[in-house]
């Protein structure tokens, strides 16, 4: 058994994509909506590549209500009650567009049943995301195979992973429709840190999305982009979706303990972290929020009652500045993606990947004006 792997493995830092002539007029003729078929789904889905995460600060109902309407995915955190799925597929004009959180508890699949039931009645069909940080076991797989045979319309994705073999398993035998891609990339998971286990994003992605694709199966980059370039560089590697959460961490959209200043008198402000109310007429704004990976010690505390004696926390908790609306965010970022189509010579998102060449570099950009 070869105990060290000595091929290089490569992150988003470690390249960039070659420009290449374009018979492309403008960024506006760039189509960054595709039409996807599933291998076990018969559903198809009409999209961007963008997904919002299913954590409980950004994968909220309101983020899934700004984004529709810009073809963008949002996946639902699992902390809602029944009630409040419910209501909300109730009022949600395009559910193609959402995904359902599950884990691999009776709990969380009881919970779904009772969910599905009810709004399958209207002749809705969620798609689902199954989600947890190890998507190595035995007891993952079957819990994807089980969720297939319960909801077989569903467009069922699950993660995650980073190799081919475990990709292959997972659509094989686990008969998902599309493998999330990413351990240890997000920006606030300290799995890397706290087990040493991890694998460089890029490469994860471009192995991943050469084993599903031969499969006929999709994959979906979770984790490690800090900047639009970096989503550009996830697709370029092939990826079929593109997973965000710190992106849209302090849009309006999210919830969680946000951070406001008010107006008191004199054109002095004061600063306060949601609930507390200064409980008199008050002109305030938000100015940042708390954002937290969903195995920190902050959502296992809010969650789960703690920490289990058992594991250890492999989450951190950041302060992120007010970033404005979801869809000032999501603009941006299809901003950045058509110009980078037009590099390349891509008419449209689904080709992006067939036209791009990698560079492998030690320097990304200039840096003079980062703070060290």
């Amino acid at each position: 058994m070869q105990k060290i792997i000595n091929e290089t493995k490569l992150d988003f830092d470690d390249v960039l994509i070659r420009p290449k002539r374009s018979t492309l007029n403008s960024r506006s003729e760039v189509d960054l909506v595709r039409s996807y078929s599933f291998k076990y789904s018969p559903r198809k889905l009409l999209a961007s590549p963008i997904m919002i995460a299913n954590m409980d600060t950004v994968g909220t109902f309101g983020m899934a209500k700004t984004l529709c309407p810009h073809s963008a995915i949002t996946c639902l955190h699992k902390h809602y009650t029944k009630d409040q799925y419910i209501d909300f597929y109730k009022q949600q004009t395009n559910s193609d567009l959402v995904f359902y959180s599950v884990g691999t508890s009776e709990k969380d699949i009881d919970k779904a049943i009772e969910v599905f039931k009810v709004i399958e009645q209207s002749k809705q069909y969620p798609n689902i995301c199954l989600d947890v940080a190890n998507g190595y076991t035995e007891q993952f797989v079957k819990t994807a195979y089980r969720l297939r045979n319960l909801f077989p319309e569903s467009i069922i994705m699950a993660g995650n992973v980073v190799t081919q073999e475990m990709t292959e398993e997972l659509i094989i035998h686990g008969r998902v429709d599309i493998v999330k891609v990413g351990i240890g990339s997000g920006s606030v998971c300290t799995t890397r840190l706290k087990t040493g286990v991890g694998y460089p994003q890029l490469s994860a992605v471009m192995e991943c999305a050469d084993a599903a694709h031969g499969l006929g199966g999709h994959i979906c980059s979770d984790g490690g982009c800090k900047v639009v370039g970096d989503i550009a560089k996830a697709l370029g590697g092939n990826t079929d979706f593109v997973m965000l959460g710190g992106f849209f961490a302090g849009a309006d959209e999210c919830e969680g303990e946000w951070k406001y200043e008010w107006l008191c008198g004199q054109g002095t402000f004061k600063e306060f972290w949601q609930p507390f109310d200064p409980e008199v007429p008050t002109t305030k704004r938000k100015v940042s929020l708390k954002y937290y990976g969903m195995s920190s010690k902050n959502a296992m505390n809010k969650h789960h009652n703690g920490v289990a004696h058992y594991r250890t926390d492999e989450g951190k908790c950041v302060t992120v500045p007010y970033k404005g609306t979801a869809q000032e965010i999501i603009m941006d970022i299809y901003g950045g993606l058509r110009s980078a189509c037009t590099y390349i010579g891509a008419n449209n998102i689904k080709d992006f990947g067939k036209k791009t060449t990698f560079i492998q570099v030690n320097n990304t950009h200039n840096k003079i004006y980062e703070k060290p």
